[in-house]
């Protein structure tokens, strides 16, 4: 935790601002997301009203669980080229590090996740009970994101262009992603293909808790916990296996 906390106050300091960044920032964006869908696209979500309020916290529930992803992926390639010294340290756990981004990016996901409770009550009143169900939610992103930052985070000590592709990349599936539309606005023969993006489901199951006031699907949400440890195992195995070579290298 003490990592965590590190990660967090520096990244704000020296700034005037200091950690208010962390509110400026989701509200800016959200507010430029929400005018260029649904203003300049007029983008809608079905089974909902046509405001733009509701627009807003329905794309801002998406970017709740997008941003979380994002963050830890796209610093996972440099996190041992950037803490080179505790290679060095035999005694350093640093299986730890992808642990101590994801912490952080939990941190920035709670103050945002603020924001949107205080927007949905001053905006709709009472949100749904089923708000308290989206840590379950989390869950399954955080064992994917896990095992994904423990295999970037290896391989990205042997692959220096790495960092460049997963930024590229990362770009790329925020608009391959159901953020700014609804999964049911592809056509039926392609919606197959969005679904075997991970964050999908996720996102969907968000959104449900959230917005819809639906509780989890206990099978589909087993499934994406199952498979989201499964990976997490397997990540970890292979940051194992490899970071025995991470000394000669660096």
């Amino acid at each position: 935790m003490a990592l965590a906390r590190r990660e967090v106050v520096g990244r704000y300091r020296g700034s005037f601002m200091g950690i208010l960044w962390s509110f400026i920032h989701p509200v800016f964006m959200l507010a430029v997301y929400t005018f260029v869908f649904s203003v300049i696209f007029r983008a809608r979500w079905g089974g909902g009203s046509e405001g733009r309020e509701e627009f807003a916290l329905v794309l801002f529930a998406g970017l709740l669980v997008f941003n979380v992803f994002s963050e830890c992926v796209t610093q996972a390639p440099g996190l041992i080229l950037s803490n080179v010294n505790y290679v060095k340290k035999v005694v350093f756990p640093l299986e730890i590090l992808p642990g101590v981004t994801l912490v952080s990016a939990l941190f920035h996901c709670g103050i945002s996740f603020v924001v949107w409770l205080v927007a949905d009550v001053l905006l709709f009143g009472v949100p749904p009970v089923t708000v308290l169900l989206f840590p379950l939610v989390l869950l399954p992103l955080c064992l994917f994101v896990m095992g994904l930052s423990w295999l970037l985070a290896s391989l990205g000590v042997y692959v220096r262009d790495l960092a460049q592709f997963i930024g590229l990349a990362t770009s790329v599936l925020m608009f391959l992603t159901p953020i700014f539309y609804p999964a049911t606005a592809l056509p039926e023969a392609y919606r197959a293909f969005l679904f075997l993006n991970p964050l999908t489901p996720v996102i969907e199951q968000a959104r449900d808790v959230l917005c819809w006031g639906k509780g989890l699907d206990g099978a589909e949400y087993a499934l994406t916990l199952c498979a989201s440890a499964l990976f997490a195992w397997a990540g970890f195995a292979w940051f194992q296996k490899t970071r025995k070579g991470f000394a000669d290298v660096l």
